[in-house]
C-alpha cells in the first residue's frame, strides 16, 4: 500500500483569503486552452480576438453548467432549499456533464454572435478539455476527495477524511486516461484538416469510454449508489454520450468536405 501524499488543498493564504490548488487547476486549464486556441487553430477559424472571446463563453458555461448539473444530477436538494448556490462557488460541487452542456449552449451562443459554423468552433474546444480534467482530477486527488474503491492492490492508499480502508486512486486513473490520453489522441488526430465534427464525436466517444470504466474503479456517489444493478450515475450519465458521440462521428464522416 502506498502512503497518501498528504498535501494541503491550500497552496496560499494572503490575509483571510485562501488559494487552493483545485482553483489553480481550472485557472491554468482556461490558460493553458486559451495559448492553445491562439497557437494552434485548425485552419484559423478564428481570429484571436474571437478567440479571447469564446473562452469567456466557455469559461461561463463550465462554471453554470457544471454547478447547476452538480445541484440537478447529484444534490437537487440543496438547489430546491437555495437556488443560489449555484453562484455561491465556495461551496463545493461541479460536474463534468453539466459543465458540457453549459459549454455547448456556450459555444452555441458564441458561434451566432460572431456568425461562424458551431461544429468548427466546438472541435477547436474539443482538443482543449481534456487539459482541464485531466488537472482536474489532479486536483480533487490533493483534496483527497472522489477516491475509488475498497481494493488490495499494491498501489492502494488511505485517503483522509475516509474510513481508513486502503482503495484505489481513482481520481489518478481518471487524470491518465481522460485527460493525457484523450489529449494525445485528440491532438494527434487534429494534426490534418477533419471534417467538422469528427474531433467532438472522438471526444465524446473517448470519454463515455474512460469514464464508464473507471467507474468500476471509483466508489459509487452516497446518495445514489449503485443503480440499476450495476451502473453508477456517472455511468449513466456517460452513455446518452457515446451514443450521441457514434451517432455524430458517423454523421461528420459522411457529409461532403
Amino acid at each position: 500500500m502506498l502512503t497518501f501524499p498528504e498535501i494541503s488543498p491550500v497552496f496560499l493564504e494572503i490575509g483571510p483569503i485562501a488559494f487552493r490548488w483545485y482553483g489553480l487547476m481550472y485557472a491554468v486549464s482556461i490558460l493553458l486552452a486559451w495559448h492553445l486556441l491562439r497557437t494552434n487553430q485548425r485552419n484559423r477559424e478564428l481570429t484571436e480576438e474571437q478567440v479571447d472571446s469564446l473562452l469567456t463563453y466557455v469559461a461561463l458555461g463550465v462554471i453554470l453548467g457544471g454547478r447547476l448539473g452538480y445541484f440537478l444530477f447529484y444534490a437537487p436538494h440543496y438547489f430546491l432549499e437555495n437556488p443560489l448556490y449555484i453562484i455561491q462557488l465556495y461551496h463545493p460541487g461541479m460536474a463534468f456533464h453539466g459543465g458540457l452542456l453549459g459549454v455547448m449552449f456556450s459555444v452555441y451562443l458564441f458561434s451566432r454572435v460572431h456568425k461562424v459554423t458551431f461544429l468548427k468552433v466546438i472541435d477547436l474546444i474539443a482538443i482543449t478539455v481534456p487539459i482541464g480534467l485531466g488537472l482536474g482530477r489532479i486536483g480533487n486527488f490533493i483534496n483527497g476527495e472522489l477516491w475509488g474503491r475498497i481494493t488490495d492492490v499494491p498501489w492502494a492508499m488511505v485517503f483522509p477524511n475516509s474510513d481508513n480502508m486502503p482503495r484505489h486512486p481513482s481520481q489518478l486513473y481518471e487524470a491518465g486516461l481522460e485527460g493525457l490520453l484523450l489529449f494525445v489522441i485528440l491532438w494527434s488526430y487534429a494534426k490534418k484538416p477533419r471534417k467538422a465534427g469528427v474531433l467532438s464525436a472522438i471526444f465524446l466517444v473517448g470519454y463515455s469510454i474512460s469514464r464508464g470504466f473507471v467507474e468500476f474503479f471509483r466508489e459509487p456517489d452516497l446518495q445514489y449508489g449503485l443503480l440499476l444493478g450495476k451502473l453508477t450515475m456517472g455511468q449513466l450519465l456517460s452513455l446518452p454520450m457515446l451514443f450521441l458521440g457514434i451517432i455524430l462521428l458517423f454523421w461528420s464522416l459522411k457529409q461532403k468536405d
